[in-house]
């Protein structure tokens, strides 16, 4: 599916989707009615109504496979922007056993990038153009740095491989992100999916093509559960565009404060 209507907010995905999904379920409805007079009425109801659950259940074992690639890579694009945020602010922790010009230093790459990922590489992601040719500069910068810092006690020593390691971790949580971000259920899922939906409201209205009222209202039920699975599934397909889907929220929560750690001098000093 374009990007247009995974951007729709999720009402008027909804409209969209079940308004397709009716029209067709309707144009079904009409040509059976046309078709059935006459001789071609008996030919149409002698067919059993027994193909009527295999063919539903098809079409729920299409959308529970579906489902089950778009969950997964839902609940993986969660995971790895909470490691990265995670590991991100593991790095600004550290990062004060390095008081002055380290730790300030270190606090600004950290924030820049996070700023950098959530105004540029989110959209991009969105747009399924994000790249993993380019190592983020200010990463690469907080791991040069750390990596220049010549430790004085052993608690720096242990410091500098806690926020080597986290500044890895980030990067690798970045790198999965990107990855899940080209992930969606492709055309021929989506295809698949259709086909059985329609050959389903088809055979619905060849077997009640005597009862046009019969006819009109199980094509509506199943029109609308198909719409609803559609609409689930279109919703989530994609992990980094639309209402549904995953945000930098977690990153933007672990920007450290402008300045560096809290002042020791703002809280109230207690007399002797």
């Amino acid at each position: 599916m374009n990007n247009w209507l995974h951007s729709l907010p999720v009402v008027w995905m909804a409209l969209v989707i079940f308004g397709v999904t009716y029209l067709v379920a309707a144009a079904i409805y009409a040509v059976v009615a046309m078709f059935a007079v006459g001789e071609r009425t008996r030919s149409f109801k002698a067919i059993s109504p027994a193909m009527l659950p295999p063919l539903c259940i098809i079409f729920g074992l299409f959308v529970a496979f579906t489902a089950a690639q778009v969950w997964g890579d839902n609940e993986q694009a969660n995971v790895a922007v909470n490691r990265e945020a995670s590991a991100l602010r593991s790095v600004v922790v550290f990062a004060a056993s390095f008081p002055g010009e380290p730790e300030a230093r270190v606090r600004a790459l950290v924030r820049d990038y996070i700023e950098d990922a959530a105004t540029q590489e989110w959209p991009a992601m969105a747009r399924q153009a994000a790249t993993l040719r380019i190592t983020p500069r200010s990463l690469a910068e907080a791991l040069q740095l750390t990596l220049a810092i010549t430790p004085v006690s052993q608690g720096q020593q242990i410091a500098q491989r806690e926020i080597a390691a986290a500044l890895e971790n980030a990067l690798d949580a970045r790198r999965q992100r990107i990855i899940i971000s080209r992930s969606q259920v492709n055309w021929v899922k989506w295809s698949c999916l259709f086909v059985q939906a329609i050959c389903a409201l088809l055979a619905i209205a060849l077997v009640h093509s005597d009862e046009r009222l019969a006819s009109a209202i199980a094509l509506g039920i199943f029109a609308s559960g198909v719409a609803a699975c559609v609409l689930l599934i279109a919703s989530h397909d994609r992990p980094f565009i639309g209402q549904m889907s995953v945000g930098p929220d977690p990153l933007l929560q672990a920007i450290p404060e402008t300045g560096g750690a809290a002042k020791s001098d703002q809280n109230p000093s207690i007399p002797p």
